[in-house]
């Protein structure tokens, strides 16, 4: 689906017209540059290649500044393609967040918080052992049994242990734009998004 490559900025809430508090985020979407066309007769595939936030130019090899060269654009940290865009765009055209509207639904994709190593308890939601009473020792936020000793004589695949927690890319769907900000390219999108302050982005339509 057609979309745009934006920052999260933080969250914040805002009072609907019945006087109820809605938490939102605040998205800075785009603007974004139309860095390549991918076309069916060249490509097999019709798409849009866009390009977002300013990059330093000595940390973008020589292969990549041709690339943007060719766009008449400076060099960009992400680089993302989309599809489904009704309007026509060429090289070198900026989309801006007027490409949303109030109202619309949108799925917003970005990497989750990395939490580190974490136990089964809050990984998993285990709910632990109940009693800590009657000589429990330790063993509160234990796993427990893993598998069987004789048969199956080892652990399935998928078991679900203690390990490293987030740091994975999620997408949240159907969030409801509240509010659109064109003079700061801003999108008021209701609810939580994944993602640390200053991550990147893919909201689409």
């Amino acid at each position: 689906m057609s979309g745009l490559i934006g920052r999260k900025i933080g969250m914040t809430s805002i009072f609907d017209d019945n006087g109820k508090n809605i938490p939102c985020t605040v998205i800075q979407a785009g603007p974004c540059v139309v860095t390549q066309v991918r076309t069916e007769a060249v490509d097999g595939y019709e798409a849009l290649q866009l390009g977002f936030d300013d990059k330093a130019e000595k940390q973008t090899t020589k292969a990549l500044k041709g690339h943007f060269k060719k766009a008449g654009t400076s060099a960009k940290k992400r680089v993302i393609e989309f599809q489904g865009f009704e309007a026509e765009y060429k090289l070198g055209d900026t989309i801006t967040v007027d490409h949303f509207e109030e109202g619309e639904f949108v799925d917003v994709s970005g990497t989750s918080k990395g939490k580190g190593f974490q136990g089964v308890v809050k990984r998993h939601g285990f709910a632990g052992v109940g009693q800590a009473t009657h000589g429990q020792h330790n063993r509160l936020r234990a796993p427990g049994s893993i598998g069987a000793a004789s048969y199956p004589a080892r652990v399935f695949k998928g078991m679900r242990m203690a390990g490293r927690m987030g740091g994975e890319k999620v997408t949240v769907q159907n969030l409801r734009v509240l509010k659109v900000v064109p003079e700061k390219n801003l999108l008021v999108v209701k609810g939580a998004i994944p993602g640390h302050k200053n991550s990147f982005l893919i909201i689409q339509k």
